[in-house]
């Protein structure tokens, strides 16, 4: 035992001896214990009621042998014997009555056992009969409710590849979702990196080209205003010359009109004063350019053919044409040659030299 007091009985009892030391004490105190109690008993109840026999050794020899510290877990009687072969004899007695009862026994339990079996063949039948009804009808309920069954899988197949394909739609919709997600905060960062890249880039090319262009354009305006004064100041000079030139040539037209007026104030007076003489004096000025007017083509013609049937038509035209520069004097000037006897005498041997 594993108490601390029933320990220290057994340390008090064994301590010291060996195993079969130990063995030898326990063995005499249940044999002492086994004589006490088989004087209680008859040999007909130790013969045929063994465990109740060992019951009573456990119950009597339990107290003595705990307070030598040790515990009896176990205790069988192998056998039971005598010298004088007194069991034997009653083992006889009880063989043949065995026997005796075992034919008897064999007999009514033959004889039953033919009425029995005649009514387990008939209840084997009855209940074979039952058993195949009830097997047909097992079996079509079989079909039946495989019928049943094999429509409730399918049933529950279709549901189930439904209920997995819109799962799997769910989740493909969700997995899409999540990606557009990322590809906006993937956008977003792009949208945020290519708007610092714009800022960078307008931040040089304000630095690289406005501000070197806006230098370079106050320039040209300082230049263009520099060139616009120049011209206005130039041009204001040109004015102020032109102006100068205009007077001057307003004054020198003035005064060569007051000499031209005054010229032919004079002229108008002494024409005036010398009446026709003045008047075939203009003539005579005036025919030298009437005449290199009419000769200019003329000077340009090599040759002149007049084609006639008599012979004296050249000098005819001649005539008519020497005849009609009277009258075209007098369209031109408004003298009347006719009326200048002078201008006639002059004309007239001019006129048949050149015929």
């Amino acid at each position: 035992m594993t108490e601390n007091e029933l320990l220290g009985y057994a340390c008090e009892q064994f301590l010291g001896k060996s195993v079969v030391e130990i063995k030898s004490v326990i063995l005499q105190t249940l044999e002492g214990h086994l004589r006490a109690i088989l004087g209680t008993l008859t040999v007909e109840q130790i013969y045929q009621d063994r465990d109740k026999f060992a019951t009573l050794v456990r119950e009597v020899a339990a107290p003595d042998v705990g307070r030598m510290g040790i515990e009896i877990l176990s205790f069988t009687i192998k056998d039971v014997y005598d010298k004088v072969e007194y069991l034997s004899s009653l083992g006889k007695t009880q063989t043949a009555a065995v026997q005796r009862d075992a034919d008897i026994g064999v007999a009514e339990a033959e004889r039953d056992a033919g009425i029995r079996e005649a009514e387990c063949k008939k209840e084997m039948m009855d209940v074979k009969f039952l058993a195949d009804t009830k097997m047909a009808d097992s079996k079509r309920e079989l079909e039946m409710q495989k019928a049943a069954f094999n429509q409730e899988v399918n049933t529950k197949k279709a549901e189930a590849q439904l209920a997995y394909e819109l799962q799997a739609a769910k989740e493909q919709q969700k997995i899409r979702l999540e990606e557009i997600e990322i590809e906006v905060v993937q956008r977003k960062k792009q949208i945020t990196i290519e708007e610092k890249e714009i800022d960078r880039t307008d931040k040089e090319l304000i630095a690289t080209v406005k501000r070197p262009a806006e230098a370079e354009a106050y320039k040209m305006q300082q230049l263009a205003e520099g060139q616009k004064t120049k011209k206005v100041l130039t041009a204001q000079a040109e004015a102020e010359k032109i102006r100068f030139i205009g007077e001057a040539e307003a004054a020198s037209i003035e005064a060569v009109g007051k000499a031209e007026a005054e010229k032919m104030r004079m002229k108008a007076e002494a024409y005036q004063q010398y009446g026709d003489a003045a008047k075939t004096a203009l003539v005579l000025e005036a025919l030298p350019k009437i005449a290199a007017k009419v000769a200019a083509p003329l000077a340009r013609t090599n040759e002149i053919v007049i084609l006639s049937g008599e012979g004296n038509r050249v000098t005819g035209e001649v005539t008519r044409l020497l005849a009609e520069l009277p009258v075209s004097v007098n369209a031109l000037t408004g003298v009347d040659l006719t009326k200048m006897p002078l201008l006639q005498k002059m004309v007239t041997p001019q006129c048949q030299t050149a015929m």
